[in-house]
């Protein structure tokens, strides 16, 4: 029992076994005591609430926050004692901060679950009950037996038992797990591959025992038996928290211990306007101390500024929806647009120091072009649909020619004979299949497990040899129409050790023939004979092309040699012992003593700009690593075309190790290596088996090599692999934030690892896009999410939580230092009016507006120097030097505030023409005025970019206090307990003395900032600042600014159609585009050219 409860509790996992047994459509046994093992549903879940826990586990997470705790706190203490300020200061803030807060988490849940809800309720039809019965996915058990039709998703793991081919074979595409979308080759077990009605399947009774869940994509060991009937701001706030906390501890203690101090005189301790009551007499000197710290406490807890976290909410939320609406990030030839799936995260934007990415689907488009080939020595190039030799053009001689020489022929054969590539046989119906009267090919759609398989296929049909499909065990090619039939005997599979496949067939005249192909780094070693030397010589200029290559050869058996290896073959298939290792060996024999014929060069077609991308993102400081479950070969191919890296780099390499101490010793030669030519940039190239072994004893020294290479390339990756080395990266000392992206499901795990996911809107599926954070439809689009939105994001943010920390000084030192003149009598120098509107209206709107709209550099200049996105790394804006400015700054406009004000007032406090005096209320008043003035105006100076929204809440708060003032002041409320400030406000304008105060002390205040900055633009400017003055210079305003930001049709696409609504006559032809390039991406000067009876030309 005691155990039963510590497994239910977690603490003592119940062991599982090794494997696990399915019983086909849950038809369990029916004697002994069989008990059902218990497996996962198959529901999808990316949300983190539901109805029930919203409420509980919000509050949790948003109470965790060390400012909202500390203002739950406050508020407890002022329900509990006696405070200066009513609860209301401090309760309804605090619950406009929660319910925002929760409003905002809870519609992006809401989202999430949409989401969700699409894919656990698509319609699935399973074999129950005798018939097909639709149900929806997530209803899905395990055992049951699930019909897909064509070009549907499957829903779960599935194993195949039966197809609407004889043969009992299908063809999938495992985009949604390796990011492959070529089709691959599955084939029924022959005892279910005869069951291809419902009712059929519905009979069978079949047990399936395999392995546990695993990570490793490409290996699967089960047997069937059948019975014949799922943030760096953020940690800089806290501590900036914690900091103005202790000040504010300090400033509550130190007001305790001196008003004690005063009060040791006599005089003091009891006045006679303030006499204490029996209770107060008789009360413990500890509790009055404690009373008393709680009470300043409560008096100064406003420098703690708690509509800090819903402003920042409020500009995530709000500023994520600019994202979508950039037309530089929409894809027009997919009508997709850039999708925010988590606003949290905008800012991280800015701060990426390592991006992590997939390769195919990603940074390919994953469409295989042929481009070259070698054979018996001889480079050809296909011209026309023609086999042409280099230096020959179509018109020589020799590159016009309607035959094929025999070494030709071979290799062609070769190339349609060893592969896995399918037919679609609707088209091979006709009488002429694959040929026209005329003998020229007819196109023919293949379906192939290798996308560079598909290429050659085709391009072998395009020169005359045509593979013209399967017909059992035969295969049938066409070579310039003329037809063949070879029988196939064996498949020797493609595994990654080999890096080969290979097909043994029966030629025509009987003979036994041998056709392999694979990596040059598998092929030469093995062959004999043939133009070795100048194959490999081709094969490397095809690698520096960055094209993907595969060498060909063959090999003739002798009847007895055929015999011997059928023998071998069979054996080592039936093995029930280490049948992997048996078949290893005998693949091995039979692959040897070839006769190489050549080799070939396909190019898998990067996307457009992914050089220009991954060179800026280099040049902003940010560095790439690619992880893919690719071969060797093919990945350092694609790194090398795509620009990840360069020709004059270094590559080292750590791969094919087996053993811990080859792999460290390999690690210290490397590292050796990097610091004796530390001048130059080095990259690593890494598999996913040496990576295990460095990552299990190395990981020190592994990473320390990573470090100093400028770029690294992971090959043969499993998916937790990759989630395993984005954790290696983000929990390094460094602690650097990290980004992933990629396309496919097999991403989604390195996705949801990094600080920061972005999912491709590609052609893989939609789990990589569900789970991440940012969705874009092309890899390009994230220079301008980083160096452009990034930036920007992070700046406002920064920004944002300075000025925060600096408006909230400004707010209540000056309180701290009135307790000076009332004896800390805890006086309050505002009115509670005051206190609770300061930060919810007064101050808030400028700065939110700010933080949404600011753009203190041109789009076009931070997307075209990257180099700008260094000026914000390392979390520059938000480190300790700012925020000591930005507090220091506080403190001393605190203090122009009041004693500007005591100066004016201090001695004479009949400023009136009828000698009317002000009071204490007048002078906490004109305190305040001065106050939201001067960090209004603040604000302004430091927007870059005015719009009109900018310029209407700027002057807008400002308007907005004098006249909330003015009706606070000038109507006695009748719900009001006291009325102190009636008719304060209106004495004080209509002093002349307190406006030539009020101007005086925000010039005063605002005059040394701003002198500061211009010190600083000219003597030490940044990089950015000096952008800011290039941009100047060349005259970008801010009409420029509004249109930047479309790549589709113009850079002035909404200023074009203003200008025709107005003018009504020019048509798109007449429009005189803007002076943009794809990569300045912005306009200058725009210009339209009107009809010719106009009398000018507009030119803005």
């Amino acid at each position: 029992m005691l155990r039963w409860v510590r497994q239910q509790l977690g603490f003592d996992p119940p062991h599982q076994s090794d494997t696990r047994t399915i019983y086909i459509a849950n038809r369990f046994p029916q004697h002994g005591h069989y008990v059902p093992q218990k497996f996962a549903d198959n529901r999808i879940i990316s949300s983190k609430y539901t109805v029930w826990n919203f409420v509980p586990k919000n509050l949790f997470e948003q109470f965790r926050r060390v400012a909202n705790f500390y203002f739950l706190i406050i508020f407890l203490v002022q329900l509990m004692i006696d405070t200066p300020t009513s609860p209301i200061t401090s309760g309804l803030p605090l619950f406009f901060v929660i319910t925002v807060t929760a409003i905002k988490q809870g519609y992006e849940d809401w989202l999430r679950h949409k989401a969700d809800n699409e894919v656990n309720g698509a319609p699935v039809y399973v074999v129950r009950s005798g018939g097909l019965v639709k149900t929806r996915s997530k209803n899905i058990r395990v055992g049951d037996i699930v019909r897909v039709a064509k070009d549907e998703t499957f829903p779960v793991d599935l194993v195949l038992l039966s197809s609407d081919r004889v043969d009992g074979s299908c063809h999938v595409t495992t985009a949604s797990l390796d990011g492959e979308t070529n089709l691959k080759t599955h084939v029924a077990v022959p005892e279910t591959a005869v069951l291809q009605s419902v009712a059929n399947l519905d009979k069978l009774v079949a047990v399936i025992e395999c392995q546990q869940p695993e990570a490793d994509l490409y290996r699967f060991v089960g047997r069937i038996t059948v019975s014949q009937q799922t943030e760096e701001i953020v940690q800089s706030m806290n501590s900036f928290l914690i900091i103005y906390l202790i000040i504010l501890l300090f400033e509550a203690i130190l007001s305790t211990i001196l008003k004690y101090a005063w009060q040791a005189e006599e005089k003091w301790d009891e006045p006679w306007y303030n006499e204490k009551t029996e209770h107060e007499r008789n009360s413990s000197k500890i509790l009055r101390f404690i009373s008393d710290f709680l009470a300043f406490l409560v008096l100064y807890n406003f420098i703690i500024p708690i509509s800090l976290y819903v402003t920042v909410e409020m500009q995530k939320f709000l500023g994520s929806f600019f994202i979508g609406w950039d037309l530089d990030l929409y894809h027009e030839e997919t009508n997709q647009r850039a999708q925010v799936n988590t606003s949290d995260l905008n800012e991280e934007l800015g701060q990426v120091e390592y991006v992590f990415t997939d390769k195919t689907g990603t940074l390919t488009e994953n469409e295989m072009q042929f481009r070259e080939c070698s054979i018996n020595g001889i480079k050809y190039q296909e011209v026309n649909g023609k086999l042409t030799p280099e230096g020959f053009s179509e018109d020589s001689p020799d590159g016009n020619r309607h035959s094929l020489m025999k070494e030709e022929e071979l290799f062609l054969k070769a190339v349609c004979l060893c592969h896995t590539v399918q037919i679609n046989t609707d088209q091979t119906d006709s009488a002429d299949g694959p040929w026209h009267a005329n003998g020229t090919a007819s196109l023919l759609e293949y379906y192939a497990s290798s996308p560079d398989e598909k290429a050659l296929v085709e391009a072998a049909s395009r020169v005359g040899v045509v593979f013209a499909g399967t017909s059992g065990d035969s295969m049938e090619v066409k070579s310039l129409g003329k037809p063949e039939r070879y029988k196939l005997l064996h498949v020797l599979e493609f595994d990654p050790n080999r890096r080969r496949m290979s097909v043994i067939v029966e030629s025509p005249s009987g003979e036994k023939l041998l056709f392999t192909k694979g990596a040059e780094s598998s092929i030469l070693p093995r062959s004999k004979s043939g133009e070795i030397d100048k194959t490999r010589i081709h094969v490397d200029e095809f690698a520096l092309k960055g094209l993907r290559t595969l060498c060909v050869a063959y090999r003739r058996f002798t009847p007895e040699e055929y015999q011997e290896i059928g023998k071998r073959l069979h054996e080592a298939r039936t093995a029930l012992q280490q049948r992997e290792e048996r078949l290893a060996d005998v693949f091995n024999f039979i692959e040897r003593d070839l006769e190489l014929l050549g080799a070939t060069g396909v190019e898998d077609k990067l996307q457009e700009k992914v050089q220009e991308t991954i060179e800026a993102l280099r040049l902003a400081g940010i560095k790439v690593w690619v992880l893919t479950g690719d071969k060797h070969e093919t990945a350092v191919s694609v790194s090398l075309s795509c620009g990840h890296f360069h020709r004059t780099m270094n590559i080292l390499e750590l791969v094919q190790h087996k053993s811990d101490s080859t792999c460290a010793e390999q690690l210290r030669q490397l590292a050796k290596r990097i610091k004796e030519d530390h001048v130059i940039q080095h990259g690593l190239v890494v598999d996913g088996t040496s990576l295990s072994l460095a990552l299990r004893e190395h990981e020190k020294l592994f990473m320390e090599v990573c470090k100093n290479c400028s770029a690294v390339l992971c090959c043969r990756m499993a998916p937790l692999q990759k989630a395993k080395v984005v954790r290696l990266l983000k929990t390094s000392p460094e602690k650097p934030i990290t980004l992933a992206v990629g396309d496919g499901a097999n991403d989604v795990s390195m996705i949801q690892e990094a600080h920061v996911g972005i999912g491709i809107m590609g052609k893989e599926g939609r789990q990589a896009v569900r789970n991440s954070d940012y969705a874009i439809a092309r890899f390009k689009f994230l220079s301008k999410l980083l160096f452009v939105h990034g930036h920007f994001y992070y700046i406002r943010i920064a920004t944002l939580v300075q000025y925060f920390f600096y408006k909230n000084v400004c707010f209540i030192t000056p309180q701290f230092l009135y307790q000076f003149f009332c004896l800390f009598s805890q006086q309050t120098l505002y009115d509670s009016v005051y206190l609770t509107l300061y930060n919810i209206c007064f101050t808030s709107l400028p700065v939110l507006i700010y933080s949404l709209f600011e753009q203190h550099v041109h789009p076009h200049v931070l997307q075209s120097k990257p180099v700008l996105y260094r000026d914000i790394s390392k979390n520059a804006h938000l480190g300790f030097k700012p925020f000591l400015y930005w507090t220091i700054l506080g403190f001393f406009h605190a203090f122009v505030f009041f004693y500007g004000s005591y100066l004016l007032m201090g001695e004479d406090t009949s400023l009136l023409g009828n000698g009317q005096m002000f009071g204490n209320w007048t002078f906490g008043t004109l305190v305040f005025t001065v106050m939201v003035i001067t960090v209004t105006m603040k604000m302004a100076l430091e927007t870059h970019f005015w719009t009109w929204i900018n310029h209407f809440v700027t002057w807008g708060s400002i308007v907005f206090y004098f006249i909330f003032s003015l009706f606070y002041g000038g109507i006695i409320w009748p719900f009001l307990h006291t009325q102190d400030m009636y008719f304060v406000f209106v004495q004080l304008l209509s002093s002349g003395s307190a406006w030539f105060a009020i101007i005086l002390i925000v010039v005063a205040c605002l005059f040394l900032d701003v002198v500061k900055k211009v010190l600083y633009r000219h003597l030490q400017p940044t990089s950015t600042e000096k952008a800011q003055l290039t941009e100047a210079g060349a005259g970008i305003n801010c009409l420029d600014s509004m249109c930047c930001f479309s790549d589709g049709e113009t850079a002035c696409t909404s200023v074009r159609r203003m200008l025709e609504r107005l003018m009504g006559r020019c048509s798109s032809t007449q429009v005189n585009r803007c002076g943009i390039s794809l990569n300045s991406l912005c306009c200058r000067r725009f210009s339209y050219k009107l009809e010719p009876d106009e009398p000018a030309a507009i030119d803005v």
